[in-house]
């Protein structure tokens, strides 16, 4: 479990396609990986294969995972936002994601706001049940609160410190982002409509 609070971003230092998938490896200043730790990867659970302390570590990308993200796209010298599994004892800062990527949108737009930003992003049909304003969505693995919402396109305001440790700042529209919705609204869809 994560709780979409970026601990860092990593750059892509190589890509190699298989029949199976892809494995990727990148860059991260992170001292204390396991093999088989889990590991967010712009909002995708993935497993450490391998890794050097301090320096890199690489993951697969099973074709389920490549068809359900833009990782397709994924290339040498993307940048990536990361963030480790929370630990039992850790603090609770975001919500509860786990990193399974229920949709990709793209930004739509982003609007500078004072000191902050306003970003929109594509809204797929299938999720718009999900969201509510004021209520979580992850994009790209990163916590964010819905502040406003129509049919086809929702907006969050973004803060100058998440602008800058993440991968927002090399956002532009048209770009494609990963979008996991709140699990909890799927609990409850399911419990009512199981009823």
């Amino acid at each position: 479990m994560f709780t979409g609070i970026v601990e860092a971003t990593g750059e892509v230092l190589a890509v190699e396609d298989d029949a199976g998938g892809r494995r990727v490896r990148i860059s991260t200043g992170f001292e204390d990986l396991t093999h088989g730790q889990s590991i967010s990867v712009s909002g995708a659970c993935l497993t450490v294969e391998e890794f050097e302390p301090g320096e890199w570590f690489s993951v697969f990308l099973a074709a389920e995972t490549v068809d359900r993200t833009f990782f397709d796209e994924l290339a040498e010298g993307d940048i990536v936002n990361l963030e480790r599994a929370m630990p039992a004892d850790g603090r609770f800062d975001g919500h509860v994601v786990q990193g399974h990527v229920d949709a990709t949108a793209e930004v739509v737009a982003v609007e500078s706001v004072g000191e902050d930003w306003t970003f929109t992003f594509s809204l797929p049909d299938d999720l718009s049940q999900y969201l509510v304003e004021k209520g979580s969505i992850t994009v790209d693995g990163i916590s964010l609160t819905v502040a406003d919402r129509d049919e086809s396109t929702f907006s969050v305001a973004i803060i100058p410190s998440t602008y800058d440790l993440t991968t927002l700042s090399e956002k532009a529209p048209g770009d494609p982002v990963h979008l996991e919705v709140d699990v909890v609204a799927k609990y409850v869809e399911r419990m009512v409509t199981d009823s």
